[in-house]
């Protein structure tokens, strides 16, 4: 499965990207959710008779080809902060780092919602205020 899989992007100097304390606690998270050959703290694809832990949850670096091209890409921020891609952004309303969408994203998809239902009120109220007169 994994040798289909093509190889992960090195440093310039030629070392595995690394993750901070945060994203590592992010990325386990996701792993124990969404990767299929974890069962309960061992990677199945490492399996060859004896059990064996996966190595991309005591890991600060991105060592499994199957989290990066599979699992990681599920969550774009997050993929995007380790990897330091250009187009993450920080969400004006909470600070979030998001992936946007078009180049005049400004908002995570969490607080867009929210903002533009704020201010499509803000503009109801000022147009009911200004036929009343």
């Amino acid at each position: 499965m994994s040798k289909k899989l093509p190889e992960i992007e090195r440093t310039p100097g030629g070392g595995l990207p690394r993750m901070t304390p945060a994203q590592r606690k992010r990325a386990n998270a996701l792993i124990r959710k969404t990767c299929c050959n974890y069962n309960g703290g061992n990677c199945l694809l490492l399996d060859d008779g004896e059990e064996c832990v996966c190595p991309q949850t005591i890991s600060y670096s991105v060592c499994c080809k199957w989290f990066r091209w599979a699992v990681l890409p599920q969550d774009k921020a997050l993929e995007a902060g380790i990897f330091r891609s250009a187009s993450v952004k920080r969400c004006a309303e909470c600070g979030a780092a998001f992936v946007p969408r078009s180049n005049r994203a400004k908002y995570c998809p969490e607080c867009a919602a929210r903002v533009h239902r704020r201010q499509k009120n803000a503009s109801d109220r000022k147009r009911r205020r200004n036929t009343d007169k």
